[in-house]
């Protein structure tokens, strides 16, 4: 779109690839130029603290809470190159277009946009929720102004998180461990996370048997001969099922009238049954019909893209928006699921394009979101464009997530405009008598789709992975009241009810939004942040929450109960809507929950305890960090209370004595139970926790196996030598065999289960005396931390086996040690993957493997991928943010300063006696390096201890 004549505009929006994508639509006169994201935040640390406040109480925070809660924003080191670009381009042209994305984030950055650029021309806002070139042109013609309601709603909500990090994660780092951080919603997310955990930990089993008859008609007519029914009534009274079970007991509840079938009932049941006859009491046919799925809104699209596609949260918000950027889909984050009329024509054609005019129905179909407070009420994710390209016009163009990611949002907009699926469900009751007289009912059920309507282009999947999918079919016989059937077969099945399924990211989502938390854009970063922090690990879909996080939940639950309630939090996010709406003041909003002043606003329960601030500070003395750190498990056999102790070195068990006092009594510390003993003491005996082990996986079954066999103490037997016995002990660094003040670690090659009396006195004996070289000097064999050597003074050379330590002889020992050293170089690894150049730098980035894992590197400066993130799905935004983070904390600090100095004042003293005679001169060389020398290996003298300054997350 040609500019007015001698106008040059400046388009600024957030990454690069949207730039790329913009800048083909617009036409001469226009720059587009993007900010990397948001440009200014609150200070991350006491370092970015501008000196001139550093001074301030409030520095901490960032935030003058005395003075109208004014935020303290810093430009990002890692953007103040780019910021001086955009100053310069902001000089040169004559209107500045803001096209930062359009919610509430992007409005802010639209804002510190303008207050850090201080423009002095025109500046105006253009929004537009696809990038397409029609879309793009509307935008420009049609701008507005920056909306401040939903600005000051999205720094309230910044200043919010800001404050309940910053007082709250202190806490936790008195009383349960050090930089741990709590956040107004990842603490609750993880809170839902493990009270779901203490429902499987708590569950008991119970096995209940039913009956499976295969029955089969006299004369098959339409269907199937045979169908499957299974036994529902014995004697009139309902046969027990899974949901009839106490889930912390086992038993059957109580009232519920049911017969419990064991194992010998169902099996003698189905004898007395055999041979009889069976006879249809009831046939209920009722019209099936299935309306349509809305289109994908943010949360619905990350639950279908983990069900059908194992896509991460992070991974499918990333995926898609490289699809928005590059002018394929909508916007991503949105909780609407309204479409446009131009989207539901293009949808209309494409449908009849493809599956005929029958699958249209007569009026387009419009939705209601469920969403409470839906606050980006602008359109659904769907295909951009009016007219929508299908999956396969745009292979070629999409890498492989991308296309199942498009083909997905395709399908569902497709078919939320598409007809009803109808078909007819069949009901059957048939009856036997046994041979005693027993009147047993059997049930089946039917489905027949007469027309899968939407179903043609899609079906939602379900988070019961043994769900029936919707346009499943189950075809019965054509049956009718009193119709004889035979028996072909009956067969007895055993059931096991089952403990509540652990929560996935999808389902998570799912139980967030129907609790009114969080929003569409804080779902992926949510499920990041509650794993990047150590409170939950995935294993397949399922999210584990970890010991440490029933610590710190356990505390909040005790101390501060209204911080990690769902009722709570959901009405911030209401309170957060409203000042977006432009009903509510945001510092009224802040004073109340931060000070307790109750105006109208914020929550009266926080406000009467005194506010955040007074809640996290009063009672603080009152949290005993040993309490808070057990999490009680059971009373075994022998009366012994088992606990899991949240320790400094990790999770591990401990049984306390019969007698002694309860592993979860108040006893006084601080953080992870400082004061006890290492090794226990008369607290009891410890087992360590193995790595992976998922808290409702410590059953007493395998407990026992800790303390007795499984990485606890074990005795293999005693040292004939000297009598003493020889344990196996599982430490900090893994299994490893003592006897007296003997220890030693376990090869590599060993396993703590097969351990023999044997192996352990080899190890013992370690280092091991091969004998003496002929100069006098011992040989020994070891194992250390590069694998098996031999050693004589200073020489070492490695060994080809660990086996070969208990075998070497003293020459062949002395054969390796007089070879010379043979130093392999290997070739180095190629890189993981090329992401192309810096969008900051123009430096070329590599993700390659390193000795902790995978890291990105730009040749100067590296960053290690954070937990959860692949290779494969980093983007190269990401890594350019992560090495400008790393860039902008500069080299790390050299240690050993004071000694660097000694040894820089002795040469500079050597210098000065150059002048000297010969001989002084080279004994004035020796003494200063041996200073320098004697300097290097001085301790470095111990810094005083600092105030903490790291940054809670939010």
């Amino acid at each position: 779109m040609p500019s007015n004549a001698g106008t040059t505009r400046l388009v600024i929006v957030e990454s690069p690839a949207k730039a790329k994508t913009i800048s083909g639509y617009l036409g001469p006169g226009y720059v587009v130029e993007a900010s990397f994201g948001h440009v200014r935040d609150l200070p991350r640390n006491a370092a970015d603290v501008p000196a001139k406040y550093k001074g301030e109480p409030w520095a901490r925070l960032g935030v003058d809470v005395d003075n109208g809660f004014h935020a303290l924003y810093v430009v990002s080191p890692d953007r103040k190159q780019q910021i001086s670009k955009l100053v310069k381009l902001a000089k040169e042209v004559d209107e500045i277009f803001l096209a930062t994305d359009e919610d509430r984030e992007g409005e802010a950055i639209a804002w510190h946009l303008v207050e850090t650029l201080k423009p002095k021309v025109p500046v105006k806002r253009m929004v537009f929720h696809e990038i397409t070139k029609p879309a793009i042109q509307a935008a420009v013609a049609n701008p507005r102004e920056i909306d401040r309601d939903l600005v000051d709603a999205q720094e309230a909500r910044r200043i919010l998180d800001r404050l309940y990090g910053y007082e709250v994660s202190p806490v936790l780092w008195k009383k349960v461990m050090p930089k741990l951080s709590a956040g107004r919603v990842q603490s609750v997310a993880t809170r839902i996370v493990v009270e779901r955990e203490r429902q499987r930990m708590a569950f008991r089993t119970a096995e209940y048997w039913d009956i499976l008859a295969t029955l089969a008609v006299a004369k098959p007519g339409e269907g199937p001969r045979t169908f499957n029914a299974t036994l529902v009534a014995l004697g009139g009274d309902r046969i027990a099922t899974g949901k009839d079970f106490e889930p912390t007991t086992g038993r059957v509840r109580a009232g519920a009238g049911v017969v419990h079938l064991d194992e010998g009932g169902a099996r003698g049941l189905a004898a007395r049954l055999a041979g009889q006859p069976f006879t249809v009491t009831r046939v209920e046919e009722k019209p099936y019909r299935r309306r349509p799925y809305a289109p994908f809104i943010t949360s619905t699209l990350q639950q279908e893209a983990a069900r059908k596609l194992r896509f991460s949260s992070q991974q499918t918000m990333r995926t898609a928006q490289r699809l928005y950027e590059n002018g394929y889909i909508t916007y991503m984050r949105t909780d609407s699921v309204n479409l446009s009329e131009t989207a539901i024509a293009a949808a209309r054609r494409q449908i009849v394009e493809l599956y005929g005019e029958r699958s249209v129905p007569p009026e387009p179909r419009r939705y209601t979101g469920k969403v409470k407070n839906a606050q980006e009420a602008h359109e659904a994710i769907r295909p951009a464009g009016d007219n929508f390209r299908t999956p396969g016009e745009v292979a070629k163009e999409l890498s492989a997530e991308e296309y199942k990611l498009y083909e997905l949002i395709w399908r569902r907009t497709i078919a939320s405009q598409m007809t009803d699926a109808v078909g007819s469900s069949v009901s059957v009751r048939i009856r036997a008598v046994s041979s005693a007289q027993e009147e047993a009912d059997f049930g089946a059920t039917g489905k027949t789709i007469t027309d899968p309507g939407f179903l043609r282009a899609y079906v939602e999947s379900s988070d019961d992975e043994n769900a029936e999918a919707e346009d499943a079919e189950r075809r019965l016989p054509t049956l009718v009241k009193d119709q004889p059937l035979t028996a072909d077969e009956l067969a007895a099945q055993g059931h096991h009810t089952q403990p509540p399924a652990r929560y996935t990211e999808a389902s998570l989502v799912k139980a967030l939004e129907e609790l009114g938390i969080g929003r569409p854009s804080t779902y992926a970063s949510i499920m990041q942040t509650i794993q990047d922090r150590g409170y939950v690990v995935k294993r397949g879909q399922a999210m584990i929450p970890s010991f440490l996080a029933f610590a710190v939940i356990g505390l909040m639950e005790r101390h501060y109960p209204r911080l990690i309630d769902y009722d709570f939090t959901a009405s911030m996010e209401n309170e957060l809507d409203e000042i977006a709406g432009g009903d509510h003041a945001a510092v009224d909003f802040l004073t109340s929950f931060y000070f307790g002043s109750t105006n109208g606003a914020g929550d009266q329960a926080i406000a009467h305890a005194g506010g955040l601030k007074k809640l996290v500070t009063e009672n603080l003395s009152e949290i005993d960090a040993r309490s808070v750190n057990s999490i009680p498990l059971f009373t075994d056999d022998e009366g012994r209370e088992v606990v899991v102790r949240v320790g400094r070195y990790g999770p591990y068990l401990q049984r306390a004595v019969p007698g002694s006092v309860s592993g979860s009594a108040p006893v006084s510390g601080s953080a992870s139970g400082e004061g006890e003993g290492e090794e226990g003491g008369s607290q009891g005996d410890r087992a360590p926790i193995p790595e992976g082990l998922a808290p409702d996986e410590l059953t007493p079954e395998k407990v026992h196996e800790l303390f007795l066999g499984g990485g606890g103490e074990r005795k293999l037997g005693d040292d004939p030598s000297t009598g003493e016995p020889i344990l196996l002990k599982s430490g900090r660094f893994g299994p490893y065999v003592a006897s007296g003040e003997r220890k030693s670690s376990l090869l590599r090659s060993q396993s703590p289960d097969s351990l023999t009396l044997e192996q352990a006195l080899q190890l013992l004996r370690l280092p091991r005396l091969i004998g003496v070289a002929p100069d006098g000097a011992e040989v020994f064999a070891n194992n250390g931390r590069y694998g098996p050597y031999v050693k004589r003074g200073d020489e070492f050379r490695s060994l080809d086996s660990e086996d070969k330590m208990f075998t070497v002889t003293l020459d062949e020992a002395l054969a390796l040690l007089a070879a010379p050293k043979t130093r392999q170089r290997r070739a180095a690894a190629p890189p993981l993957r090329e992401m192309g150049n810096d969008p900051l730098t123009e430096k070329p980035l590599v993700i390659k493997d390193g000795r902790f894992g995978p890291y990105v590197t730009d040749g100067e400066f590296n960053a290690s991928l954070r937990r959860g993130q692949t290779p494969e799905e980093l983007t190269l935004e990401q890594a350019s943010e992560m090495l400008a983070e790393k860039r902008a904390k500069g080299p790390a600090p050299k240690k050993k300063a004071a000694p660097a100095k000694k040894a820089t004042a002795a040469k500079k003293t050597a210098a000065k006696k150059t002048t000297a005679a010969a001989k002084k001169t080279t004994a004035a060389k020796k003494t200063t390096a041996a200073k320098a020398t004697a300097a290097k290996k001085a301790p470095a003298k111990k810094a005083a201890p600092k105030k903490a300054t790291s940054t809670p997350n939010e």
